[in-house]
């Protein structure tokens, strides 16, 4: 049963490289949504509905159910996924993506939801100053802040904007499917995160009957600030589950 990594915005594959290190087991696959570090299929619109199709459509070749992780839109829509599908998911774990109804949007979700200030914004968008307001907001280290930006291209530049457009009451139409997800659940956060607060961490943790909320002393990023102790946490879990 392998276990499928899946990252959120504005990432690729990449964001897992440092948890990936301190994994023991070698069956673990991080994969890049559509438009993140990789092409659309034809007419893929890069919708929540889009990307949910997407991964269960993908999740279906694997032949059996997964581990499956995701962080920030990778926690949303792969809980999604498992609400939908929960013949392809033996166990699921994931954080910093707040999927509640009574969330508000960060500052900059506004931004790229309204269609004349997003479309501005990612035309005026440069890597590094980008890069400097990841480190300055998010405590990213600058070294990662700089990979992730130069990944931005005008591929993931309209995959994010018409992601968010598609999402803005994407927390009171999914929360209600929270309670029916079967695969036991663990719910991974860094506590400081601006943008998507703790408290809706251990919503999440509740709405899913989860195991534990591990609530970790960093920001946005767990994955990059706090690798090693992500991979103690997902194999911990994997391992409480391993004959689910």
């Amino acid at each position: 049963m392998p276990a499928i990594l899946i990252h959120g915005v504005p990432d690729t594959h990449h964001v897992w490289d440092g948890v990936r290190q301190h994994l023991t087991r070698t069956d673990v696959e991080a994969w890049d949504l559509p438009g993140f570090g990789t092409e659309r299929p034809a007419g893929f619109g890069s919708a929540k509905e889009d990307y949910v199709r997407w991964l269960i459509q993908r999740l279906e070749t694997v032949g059996e159910p997964v581990d499956l992780v995701g962080h920030d839109w990778g926690c949303i829509l792969t809980l999604r996924v498992a609400y939908l599908r929960p013949d392809l998911v033996r166990s699921w774990a994931g954080g910093n993506g707040p999927i509640n109804a009574g969330y508000v949007w960060h500052p900059l979700a506004k931004i790229w939801q309204d269609e004349a200030e997003g479309d501005r914004y990612m035309r005026e968008l440069r890597a590094e100053p980008f890069a400097e307001d990841l480190a300055a907001g998010f405590d990213v280290p600058i070294d990662r802040a700089r990979e992730m930006a130069r990944r931005v291209d005008g591929t993931m530049k309209d995959a994010v904007l018409r992601l968010y457009r598609s999402a803005l009451t994407m927390g009171a139409e999914w929360e209600p499917g929270l309670s029916a997800v079967s695969a036991p659940c663990l719910v991974f956060w860094g506590a400081h995160d601006p943008a998507c607060q703790i408290e809706f961490g251990r919503r999440l943790g509740a709405s899913l009957h989860a195991s534990a909320v591990i609530e970790m002393d960093c920001n946005h990023w767990p994955l990059l600030q706090r690798p090693a102790e992500v991979a103690a946490v997902l194999e911990g879990h994997w391992n409480a589950h391993a004959g689910v």
